[in-house]
């Protein structure tokens, strides 16, 4: 049974998230904001948390680029819904963003589709395990604890979609993989994202590479996808 925190200051939205995702057949813990929401961390690790934009206090970008440095999966939810409210939201790490007012249908489906990729990206690294890590110009991937380390031995902190990402294109070096098809590699092909999704998680993970290793790693080929430069060794 999945467990989720829903993180709301409107204690009737909460209840009433709370109450349905409950009914769904998940485990749910409610709370207002993030000091709560630091308590129950500490306490258990979710599945997925549910966090709402608005919040008194630290707010939802805040908090979602916390959890996104620990690899903790966000879904945002905001009643600012503009292409550039949903670009912050990526931009920060979170794994999917829902505009209020939503459909609890809708709300339910994006749920399940975080994760089933988060479960898909679990069950390929475990098959995988017999290559455990990839190593590239010095960087090692450690496919079997779903980490990055930088050619100085330091951890990189990744997200779970930048994981799945760095990992996509560590099995295709050299090949150009057009964004359909890095998303299906990344992402899974039922991903619900609009068309700019692509290109914020690559250029979110270019950017935490390049801080720790100027030298470039992936290629954008205008108008048709992304290549990793580097040749890889499995270990």
């Amino acid at each position: 049974m999945n467990r989720l925190i829903v993180v709301d200051d409107d204690a009737s939205v909460r209840e009433a998230l709370a109450s349905y995702l409950n009914a769904k057949g998940f485990t749910v813990r409610a709370v207002p904001d993030a000091i709560a929401l630091d308590m129950a961390l500490a306490q258990e690790r979710p599945d997925l948390v549910v966090l709402d934009l608005m919040l008194p206090g630290e707010d939802g970008l805040s908090i979602c680029r916390r959890l996104s440095a620990l690899g903790q999966p966000v879904l945002m939810l905001s009643a600012m819904g503009s292409a550039m409210d949903r670009i912050a939201g990526l931009e920060v790490g979170a794994d999917d963003y829902l505009p209020k007012p939503f459909e609890p249908g809708e709300l339910l489906a994006r749920v399940r589709s975080i994760l089933r990729r988060e479960q898909r990206a679990a069950g390929k690294t475990k098959a995988r395990t017999t290559t455990r890590f990839l190593e590239f110009v010095g960087w090692r991937l450690d496919v079997q604890e779903r980490q990055l380390h930088d050619p100085t031995g330091e951890l990189l902190r990744l997200t779970s979609g930048e994981f799945a990402l760095i990992h996509a294109f560590t099995l295709n070096p050299l090949r150009l993989l057009s964004r359909d098809r890095l998303q299906d590699l990344a992402r899974g092909p039922d991903t619900d994202s609009y068309d700019r999704a692509i290109d914020l998680a690559v250029s979110r993970l270019r950017r935490k590479l390049g801080e720790r290793d100027p030298q470039p790693l992936i290629e954008t080929v205008r108008g048709e996808g992304y290549r990793f430069l580097p040749k890889v060794e499995r270990a």
